[in-house]
């Protein structure tokens, strides 16, 4: 049974850091992209940012140079170190993870986490 769950979410003013992070757990053999997705109010789920196997790493262009990702193999856990946050990155994350080969494509996802809120205010 596959679990993700995600903490480390919160309210911070702008310009602050927030890591958030995702606990996996029965993911099978063949998982090759783990991500972070978010949705705001209104809005269709985005990538943020994804991780492959191999460690190769891809950043939405509104959160590049501000957001990381990394990941914890021994602990199968996955991060997301949030900093320089903005008011526009209010949003539910959702940790995410599956076997397609493309990253940066929703669909390569097949499992997901609860989500967890993130707000930032001006």
């Amino acid at each position: 049974q596959v679990q993700l769950v995600e903490s480390g979410g919160g309210s911070v003013q702008a310009g602050g850091s927030l890591r958030l992070s995702c606990a996996a757990s029965g993911l099978p053999h063949n998982t090759y992209c783990m991500g972070w997705f978010r949705q705001a109010p209104g809005n269709q789920r985005e990538r943020v940012s994804s991780i492959n196997t191999v460690g190769s790493t891809k950043y939405a262009d509104s959160v590049k140079g501000r957001f990381t990702i990394s990941k914890d193999n021994v602990k199968n856990t996955l991060y997301l170190q949030m900093d320089s946050l903005k008011p526009e990155d209010t949003a539910m994350y959702y940790c995410a993870a599956g076997s397609g080969f493309t990253c940066s494509l929703l669909v390569s996802y097949t499992y997901w986490g609860q989500g967890i809120q993130v707000t930032v205010s001006s």
